[in-house]
């Protein structure tokens, strides 16, 4: 079987992919160093928090709460 050449497996972006109208993150700088995962929230949950802030502080208070897991050893 013959390899594919080079310019036959190069991606090209798909014509509704404008790169014409990207912009820079305005977050970014806020978000700098700082580990992120995107997390879509079902509406009723969402609306009983004003924040962030305020999701991260019940969750920490959940974690402290759980029982204590023996820590993972390094291989």
């Amino acid at each position: 079987m013959k390899k594919p050449s080079s310019s036959e497996t190069r991606d090209e972006l798909r014509p509704e992919y404008d790169l014409e109208l990207k912009r820079p993150n305005r977050f970014a700088k806020r978000l700098k160093g700082k580990s992120v995962v995107a997390v879509v929230l079902d509406q009723d949950v969402a609306d009983v928090f004003q924040s962030s802030e305020a999701v991260n502080e019940l969750l920490r208070s959940v974690i402290k709460a759980m029982p204590s897991r023996p820590k993972k050893r390094a291989s």
